[in-house]
């Protein structure tokens, strides 16, 4: 049982919205500061960060591969300490590079004259040297000699539990740098640690050490985002764009120096017998030494001012999330359920667009949260809205059952009618009732008496109307106007109208009989009953209107009405009814001159009131 009363339950509709619509907003800012990202999140992220990605050429650093090709020239994996060093020497003179990232982890010692050269090269050369930090549950893990990095507290840089370094002859190295990785749960690498603390030091990541390596120990602390620690790589060029040149060439040499005079080079592996591969939001299988470029290029574009000026990508989405909000808020109440619908969708494809461009700007910001809130919208608010909608409709249709009977309202839903209460012209036959002396009636009586006394008089009048399939038109304080013929036009309109009239009667003689049981004066109806062409339909203005019928048949039912108190008989018929009646005899009383009219009007009166004594 619904305890609320309509009215009430009117107000807590729109609170209802709104609170729905709190909700919309509350689920786009958790998003946005969820502790791990939502389903979907990163998945949607890499398909936009694939389609933003520039295949304009990486000019600032190069890429040397010891690759399939310079493996079958050169000789299998591992090449001898001499090779490495050639290489290594080869880019540092007769190429001139700026400074080297080596994605080659050393641990055992191997041709002595080879370690030495390389030792050398790399403790007085602008050379990084690796060593792979573990992340992950390999606590224990200790291979090679730890070298480098600097005393600091742990602060935000990412916390290792393990490492593979290299051997003792490399722990003399001018620069170190983390080659390690954090996939994210699906195996996919979004992100680098680029700082690393482990038993109270701190490494950088292989690309910020080969650019702190030029600049005398600083490097930028944003592009992957501001700050240090885990920070997203940004991915913003292709595979494609970066020069990527075979080992083999570099050792001859076999390339023009131009290639690589002062650019930062990366030395790694691509060979799938090596296993250095990684899946990433670009490929789902790529060398290892691809993503440090990546995060290479991240930090130059950074320090060369390049990079996409951030924005406050959280707040944004917060904020288009208020916006949808605020705009269903409007749209739910007013708009069809499909329309609502389709409004959502578009608010989402909005949100992707928007999105679209805020990416390259923020790191942290949710793309599905807005998203997550549309779809709330679309599951929770939309229902809602069709449900409240409903309601009302139905309350309406319970309201328009108290005016008409319940069989002409549903004929006029089965009538499918466009707009079946428009105006219309209509053969309609109006019944008016009044109370005859209501002052004198309720004068003496509390207003609580007196609103009773006028209630019950009323339901005297409403029952038989609504049973004989009439139209309510209005009250008029002690009586009412109803009408039959509209909204749906009938044949016998005017018997209907004369059946109303004999049961209101009937009603009254009981109610009578039960005033003056209780020693109340009886009371008297005056009836006056006219057919005749109407127009009926839905009167009015824009603020407020009703169904109603106006024409000379109605002014004649008024003033029959009123002709009554000099009759006897309680109900007056006019010419009109009388021509159409066809089940019911009538009985002339007499003439007399309405007001308003030149001519003499006839007046009957029901022959079965006649012959029972009530006129």
């Amino acid at each position: 049982m619904n305890f609320l009363h309509p009215l009430r339950r009117d107000r807590l509709a729109p609170l209802a919205r709104w609170v729905v619509a709190a909700c919309a907003v509350a689920i786009a800012a958790a998003a946005q500061w969820a502790g791990a990202p939502l389903p979907g999140e990163e998945r949607l992220r890499d398909v936009m960060l694939r389609a933003q990605a520039s295949n304009a050429p990486e000019e600032r650093l190069v890429v040397i591969d010891i690759d399939e090709k310079s493996l079958r020239r050169v000789g299998p994996w591992p090449w001898s300490r001499e090779q490495l060093a050639h290489l290594v020497e080869n880019l540092l003179g007769p190429y001139d590079v700026k400074t080297i990232g080596l994605d080659i982890v050393l641990p055992e010692p191997a041709d002595a004259a080879g370690d030495e050269r390389l030792a050398m090269l790399t403790r007085f050369g602008p050379v990084v040297v690796p060593q792979s930090f573990v992340f992950d549950g390999s606590a224990g893990l200790h291979v090679g000699t730890l070298a480098g990095g600097a005393p600091a507290a742990a602060g935000d840089a990412v916390r290792a539990r393990g490492y593979v370094a290299n051997h003792a002859g490399l722990a003399q190295a001018g620069r170190f740098g983390n080659i390690g990785f954090l996939p994210d749960e699906d195996g996919m690498l979004r992100r680098l640690p680029m700082q690393t603390w482990y038993q109270g030091r701190r490494w950088p990541a292989l690309s910020l050490a080969m650019l702190q390596c030029c600049q005398g120990g600083r490097g930028p602390t944003g592009g992957l985002h501001s700050g240090d620690g885990l920070r997203r790589i940004p991915y913003s060029r292709t595979w494609d764009a970066y020069t990527v040149v075979p080992a083999a060439d570099i050792l001859q040499p076999a390339v023009p120096a131009e290639w690589l005079r002062d650019k930062y080079v990366l030395i790694g592996s691509s060979a799938l017998g090596l296993a250095d591969r990684v899946a990433t939001p670009l490929s789902p299988n790529t060398s290892g030494l691809l993503v440090h470029a990546a995060a290479l290029t991240g930090l130059l574009d950074v320090r060369d001012g390049r990079a996409p000026a951030p924005w406050p990508g959280q707040a944004i989405a917060i904020g288009y999330a208020v916006l949808v909000a605020g705009l269903m808020l409007y749209a739910l109440p007013r708009l069809a359920a499909w329309a609502n619908v389709a409004l959502l969708l578009a608010s989402a494809l909005a949100w992707l667009a928007l999105a679209w461009t805020i990416l390259p700007h923020d790191a942290l910001f949710s793309v599905t949260g807005p998203l997550l809130s549309c779809l709330f919208l679309l599951l929770v608010g939309v229902p809602l809205a069709w449900q409240l909608a409903q309601r009302h409709s139905r309350r309406l249709l319970g309201t328009l059952r108290q005016y008409v009977a319940d069989a002409v309202v549903d004929e006029l839903l089965r009538s499918d009618l466009a707009d079946p209460l428009a105006p219309t012209r209509r053969q309609v036959t109006t019944l008016i009732a009044d109370m005859q002396g209501y002052t004198t009636h309720v004068a003496a009586l509390p207003v609580e008496q007196a609103a009773q006394l006028t209630r019950n008089f009323l339901n005297c009048l409403t029952g038989p109307v609504l049973e004989a399939r009439g139209t309510l038109d209005k009250f008029t304080g002690d009586g009412l106007v109803a009408f039959w013929g509209a909204p749906l036009p009938v044949d016998d309109h005017a018997d209907r109208a004369l059946d109303a009239a004999i049961a209101i009667m009937a009603a009254m003689k009981r109610f009578n009989a039960a005033r003056t049981a209780t020693g109340l004066a009886p009371i008297r109806v005056r009836i006056g009953i006219e057919s005749g062409e109407a127009m009926a339909g839905d009167f009015g203005s824009a603020a407020r209107s009703i169904y109603t019928a106006v024409g000379d048949s109605v002014n004649v039912a008024s003033r029959l009405e009123t002709a009554a108190r000099d009759f006897p008989c309680d109900v007056l018929v006019g010419p009109g009814t009388a021509a159409q009646a066809r089940r019911h005899a009538l009985f002339r009383v007499g003439q007399i001159v309405l007001r308003g009219r030149d001519s003499e009007t006839t007046l009957y009166t029901p022959a079965q009131l006649a012959a029972e004594g009530t006129i």
